[in-house]
């Protein structure tokens, strides 16, 4: 039977749950989609007349693999003016830190206030769609892997034929288009050392050949000729980072999608609308 005293999970009583850790700061001080949604920060963004930061927590709250939580970001001045989000910081639900300069330096900041042992989900406050079984297929999957970091993906066929109107930025690899779900796993204390590579390359997110180029002219040149497969590519990262790297596909289109636009934001606005005018429920999975 499951617990309803969630907050009675704790790392050291149950190792293997994950803390998850929200990167919930905007990347710039004046975000588009937080003016066109006039909020003070696109994590405030509502959809499904609920902001989206609360969305992800409502996810990783209903999730069976998660015991903490931790959001970083956005200003705490921000997080005080909504009093759901605020309630639950003072509840002890969710512990609250500031932000970096970076989500790269945010997360590496979370993670160092972790026991080395517990194991980390890394999501952003704009993972819209997310829902527990997604989380709880990710965290699942990826300690199966046996590796020290674990990325989610989703093939970008899979996406586009669920949700034709949307446009992800995807990394062709052996034949097949693969778009991130911004779920990350950190399962071991070498893994966290994955953030100093990523350091150097997040800000080239969004130009896939200039994030291969990272890995050497010779992975460069296989991904430039439709020769490197997934397999190869996290073999590759692997060796550059010094860690054993892997990778989840997702069999969720909806965990490719995020809120990086005003575009973005609106299509999210209308799946979930369609969801809700079909009676899904919301932590319902698709059916088979």
């Amino acid at each position: 039977m499951k617990k309803n005293c969630r907050e009675c999970r704790s790392e050291d009583l149950s190792p293997t749950l994950f803390t998850a850790i929200v990167l919930a700061a905007d990347r710039e001080s004046d975000n588009p989609v937080a003016a066109a949604a006039g909020v003070p920060c696109k994590a405030l963004a509502t959809v499904g007349e609920r902001p989206m930061v609360l969305r992800v927590l409502d996810a990783l709250s209903a999730a069976e693999s998660i015991g903490n939580q931790i959001l970083c970001g956005p200003g705490r001045d921000i997080v005080d003016g909504n009093s759901e989000l605020a309630a639950r910081i003072a509840s002890g639900r969710i512990r609250w830190i500031g932000n970096k300069a970076t989500p790269s330096t945010s997360a590496c900041h979370a993670m160092q206030s972790l026991s080395p042992g517990t194991p980390v989900l890394l999501t952003t406050a704009d993972h819209a769609l997310l829902k527990a079984f997604i989380v709880d297929h990710f965290c699942a999957e990826a300690q199966r892997t046996g590796c020290d970091i674990v990325a989610a993906l989703a093939r970008r066929d899979d996406v586009t034929a669920a949700y034709p109107e949307t446009r992800r930025t995807a990394y062709r690899l052996g034949g097949t288009a693969y778009c991130s779900c911004n779920l990350f796993a950190f399962l071991t204390p070498g893994g966290r050392n994955a953030a100093d590579f990523w350091r150097r390359v997040e800000n080239l997110r969004k130009n896939p050949f200039r994030v291969v180029n990272a890995f050497g002219w010779i992975s460069t040149l296989r991904y430039l000729t439709a020769r490197l497969t997934l397999s190869e590519a996290l073999g590759r990262a692997s060796r550059v980072m010094g860690l054993k790297v892997g990778a989840v596909v997702m069999p969720y289109p909806e965990a490719a999608i995020d809120v990086d636009s005003v575009s973005d934001w609106r299509i999210a606005e209308s799946i979930v609308s369609r969801n809700m005018e079909a009676g899904r429920h919301p932590d319902d999975p698709p059916s088979p």
